[in-house]
């Protein structure tokens, strides 16, 4: 019988690809570095495609866009269903078990790893424009990534997985063939691979591989190089902390499946579950912060944006957000207001770090007011705290008041309540790149203005 475990598919992965020379660490960072540039620069910028992805030994995608389009199937470690419950799914809308059947709306099947599968990271990409297979291989001291686009071992390995799934699973082999015959004729577009690598390498090159290098780069370095230095190791370390931080969300969200969790248990994942969506959001603005810093763009062209109904469809989840700080939430937008210029895919995590930020200085029981109003050829959008009269001036004026030291252009720190935040300065040049301005006064809260769409220039 042919060998058709996980660990057959990934050397089948690496044949004809060098051997690999890095150890562990660096394997793993070019892993994830790898994903995020499937991700966003291969996958969430194309309209919404229909797709198939199958992974191991845990989901391999994290953007929740990317999820909701696509089919999934993965092979996990038998102990995960131990933790989770036999009956508990992998992902949101996962199935319940081990090779069941997908209901309507669900989105990953979960299988069973064996013995011989190895643990190592895979994953494999269907679209009808892009086919690609992840994978992590090799021994300690020689680990490596492959990354193959090209048809022909696209096709062998689809065929080594339909003789294992034939092997241990028929059924779920059954739905996979169905998934992927739904799709379509499949085209390889070679741009994929010709886009993958440098994008590849300049996030590789923006990463700064250790904490213990960054004395030695400040010895023989000026200013503007040891800033650049400094701003490339934030954005290594944001990567690297929302990373754990979404396997968490993942893994709660699965047991938040489970029927049988006391009340208190389950009221207590919510919590953890919110918590990491905010500083999975939170850590993003600063990585994009660092690398606006870092890296200026050009100028992006802005879309007309509604902002009223974007503040109307995330206050339920502000309120929540701002109730476990104790802190209450008011929203008051203006009839008829017309729509802005804005990049409306990052302006939703803009304004939720914005109302991050603005709520950190208050105490507990204030009021955070929202406000939307036209404001001639802008439409103002204001933040105000309200009960905040026993709090020091310094504490509300942010990076203007004397309880808050900033730490290079991105980061500023608060040490009486160990609030490590947006600067001004960064929180401003993030807003310019949606479309917005924004001014901030301390005594009285701060203010965004957006474009009117068709009012003339943005900036």
């Amino acid at each position: 019988m042919s060998d058709t475990s996980l660990e057959a598919l990934r050397r089948l992965l690496a044949a004809g690809v060098p051997p690999g020379r890095c150890d562990e660490d660096a394997a793993r960072r070019q892993w994830w570095a790898a994903l995020a540039t499937l991700q966003e620069e291969l996958l969430l910028p194309r309209p919404a495609m229909e797709g198939v992805w199958i992974a191991s030994p845990l989901p391999a995608l994290h953007e929740p866009e990317l999820l909701r389009q696509m089919r999934g199937w993965v092979w996990a470690p038998e102990e995960l269903g131990t933790l989770l419950g036999h009956r508990a799914p992998l992902l949101p809308g996962a199935t319940p078990g081990p090779g069941a059947p997908l209901a309507a709306g669900e989105s990953c099947e979960r299988l069973t790893l064996e013995g011989q599968d190895g643990t190592d990271p895979l994953l494999l990409v269907i679209t009808p424009r892009l086919q690609v297979a992840l994978a992590l291989h090799g021994p300690p001291d020689g680990r490596q990534l492959v990354v193959r686009f090209d048809p022909a071992t696209l096709s062998a390995t689809l065929t080594l997985l339909d003789q294992r799934l034939r092997r241990t699973n028929p059924a779920a082999g059954q739905r996979l063939r169905k998934a992927i015959g739904a799709l379509g004729e499949l085209h390889g577009d070679g741009n994929f691979a010709s886009t993958f690598w440098p994008r590849l390498a300049e996030r590789l090159a923006s990463m700064a591989p250790s904490v213990t290098l960054q004395p030695m780069v400040h010895g023989g370095m000026g200013e503007t190089n040891r800033a650049s230095s400094e701003l490339a190791l934030l954005e290594a370390l944001t990567h690297e902390v929302r990373t754990p931080l979404a396997t968490i969300r993942t893994l709660i969200r699965s047991l938040l499946h489970r029927s049988d969790l006391p009340a208190l248990v389950r009221q207590r994942l919510h919590a953890i579950d919110g918590e990491c969506s905010e500083q999975i959001d939170r850590f993003g603005l600063i990585f994009h912060a660092a690398e606006l810093q870092r890296l200026p763009r050009s100028e992006q062209p802005l879309a007309r944006t509604d902002l009223a109904q974007l503040l109307i469809r995330l206050e339920e989840l502000w309120q929540q957000q701002l109730r476990r700080r104790g802190l209450q939430l008011e929203l008051d937008i203006a009839p008829g207001l017309p729509p802005v210029l804005s990049d409306p895919s990052r302006l939703e995590t803009m304004l939720g770090g914005l109302i991050d930020r603005f709520s950190r200085r208050l105490p507990g029981g204030a009021t955070v007011q929202i406000s939307l109003q036209p404001a001639g050829s802008r439409l103002k959008l204001r933040l105000h705290g309200v009960g905040r009269s026993e709090l020091p001036q310094a504490a509300v004026s942010g990076d203007d008041g004397s309880s808050s030291e900033a730490i290079g252009p991105v980061l500023s720190w608060n040490p009486e309540t160990g609030s490590l935040q947006l600067s001004r300065q960064a929180t401003q040049r993030l807003f310019h790149s949606l479309g917005g301005r924004l001014t901030e006064r301390g005594d009285r809260g701060l203010t965004v203005f957006f474009p009117v769409a068709g009012a003339g220039p943005s900036r």
